[in-house]
């Protein structure tokens, strides 16, 4: 860190730039969230999303007792 201090004076006094560093800063935070896309497309691709009708339970299979709600109250 004590190393980019020199690279930021020679940026003119009168002016406000981020400079170097948060250039670095900048470019280090984009290819985070390069990488993190890419790894987030890779889990997706591995989702799937259609439902198969065989493994489907019909409404309130598992209710228990037809009738009875899961609570024991009717």
């Amino acid at each position: 860190m004590t190393q980019l201090a020199p690279l930021a004076k020679e940026v003119d006094e009168n002016k406000v730039t981020p400079g170097v560093l948060g250039f670095i800063v900048f470019a280090v935070m984009a290819l985070a969230v390069w990488g993190l896309m890419k790894s987030m497309n890779r889990h997706m691709r591995k989702v799937d999303f259609k439902e198969s009708t065989s493994e489907k339970e019909p409404v309130g299979a598992g209710a228990g007792v037809e009738g009875k709600r899961p609570d024991g109250e009717k």
